[in-house]
């Protein structure tokens, strides 16, 4: 299940990131959970199971009635089960009533793969 990001659960949202290649540095990596704490415009979600296994974070742009999904990771031993899948479609359950849903650069491959599949 979709839960939001809350401070208490950082040191786990910072692991699932630093899965992703752009978030290997953790300077970088403390500057985007920084990024996701303090701008209300950035919101980041984990996929709770028994554990936290997955972490969405999109960016909302209110004016364009917009969001962009710029992060996506799932722990390396849950792959290939859906779990990005199942995220993509917990932020379409959340926001596509209100939000056109844009994914960027670095998560485009995946979603037009989770598109494909749905």
């Amino acid at each position: 299940m979709l839960i939001r990001y809350k401070k208490s659960l950082e040191k786990i949202a910072m692991g699932l990131l630093s899965f992703m290649p752009e978030e290997k540095d953790v300077k970088k990596l403390q500057q985007t959970i920084k990024a996701y704490e303090e701008n209300p415009d950035w919101q980041l979600y984990l996929w709770k199971e028994e554990d936290v296994i997955g972490a969405i974070g999109v960016v909302i742009d209110d004016q364009q009635q917009a969001l962009v999904i710029q992060h996506i990771t799932v722990n390396p031993s849950h792959r290939d089960h859906g779990i990005g899948r199942k995220m993509v479609q917990g932020i379409k359950e959340v926001y596509q009533d209100n939000y056109t849903i844009f994914a960027n650069d670095v998560t485009k491959d995946f979603i037009d793969k989770c598109e494909d599949n749905l």
